[in-house]
């Protein structure tokens, strides 16, 4: 059997193919100019993180990261979020490739940049030694009112302009939810901003980031929101050229002006496909990560003791021997399967 397309379908096949490719060589040719910024002004940590959230003595987290933390340069996600912002300006001069549109792509589009440059303050604050947080950086407080004001706008943009009061949860229906649906949009930026925290080993952020923008690019195409689709397919190209020089060794780490602007962008990436319901499994590995941190709190709270030998749950496994490259390749391997289980459940419903 010969499958046939329509023209219109076939263009934007190629489109968001061709946008990918562009998107992951603009970001290489991207990579030395930033590199050289980055060393030049020896961005790095002086002194790698010698406390936990709580206070206490990081002995574990300390003895693994105190000489990569230290000469290896934080921002290397500004490469993702520049790359994206050169390829819509560049698109926007082509009426066939522009994918920048008010009811698909400004959102997300806003969320990745605000997120991304409130992360790079406070990775700059890190560098320094400066802020209110363990190492450096915007205080806690600071950053979840960055995100509850993303999520804020994102949430009455979405029910206010655009009149959407329900979420689609598969296999069943969709739910009615009304003006819950603001308070549900700021939670799940919430969650989503939690599970940043899966940076710190060379490559895993980079893997996990593009596995989940693949996945709803996937989810956005067959819903036939081919701009939304392009935009997750430039992000995914992005991140593959981040990715060759994240490898180990590293050549820059992501920091949190990639992690805060991704998983922002990702939330709302959810909820315009509105495919928030599957968002815990493709997003599974985030909300290990951050559960990892929760647990372990609770557990040194109540019952004096750790669960791990170091959280988040993949400095556990390092601290248990594994090399980082073993860590960082089984994590790809089971985020690829919640990747395909969840884009699964939801072309199903």
């Amino acid at each position: 059997m010969i499958f046939s397309f329509s023209p219109n379908l076939t263009f934007n096949i190629i489109r968001i193919f061709f946008l990918t490719a562009l998107s992951s060589g603009l970001a290489v040719l991207l990579t030395p100019i930033l590199t050289h910024f980055l060393y030049k002004y020896k961005l790095w940590r002086k002194e790698a993180r010698k406390k936990t959230i709580t206070g206490d003595e990081a002995v574990v987290f300390y003895k693994l990261h105190k000489e990569r933390e230290v000469s290896t340069p934080r921002g290397g996600g500004i490469l993702i979020w520049a790359t994206t912002l050169i390829i819509i300006l560049l698109c926007a001069l082509s009426q066939e490739f522009n994918f920048l549109s008010r009811g698909q792509t400004w959102l997300p589009f806003f969320a990745l940049m605000v997120g991304s440059i409130v992360g790079l303050f406070d990775d700059i604050l890190q560098v320094f030694g400066k802020g209110k947080y363990v190492a450096g950086g915007l205080s806690f407080k600071q950053r979840m009112a960055v995100i509850i004001l993303i999520g804020l706008i994102g949430g009455a943009w979405c029910y206010f302009k655009l009149g959407w009061d329900t979420i689609h949860i598969p296999l069943i229906g969709d739910l009615f939810i009304d003006f819950w649906y603001i308070p549900l949009f700021i939670i799940v930026m919430l969650a989503s901003w939690s599970g940043g925290i899966i940076d710190g080993i060379d490559g895993l952020a980079g893997g996990i980031f593009a596995i989940m923008f693949g996945a709803y690019g996937i989810i956005a195409f067959w819903q036939g929101l081919f701009d939304l689709a392009a935009f997750c397919a430039v992000i995914s190209g992005a991140i593959l050229a981040f990715l060759w020089f994240n490898i180990p060794p590293a050549r820059f780490y992501m920091g949190e002006t990639g992690t805060i602007g991704l998983t922002s962008a990702l939330a709302v990436v959810a909820f315009l496909t509105d495919s928030v319901a599957v968002l815990p499994i493709i997003a599974g590995l985030l909300v290990i990560e951050s559960g990892s941190v929760i647990l372990q709190l609770l557990s040194k709270k109540f019952r004096k003791k750790k669960i791990w030998l170091c959280t988040p749950i993949h400095h556990h496994f390092e601290a248990k021997g594994w090399p980082p490259h073993k860590v960082t390749m089984r994590f790809w391997l089971i985020g690829i399967i919640l990747a395909i289980l969840g884009v699964t459940i939801r072309l199903l419903g």
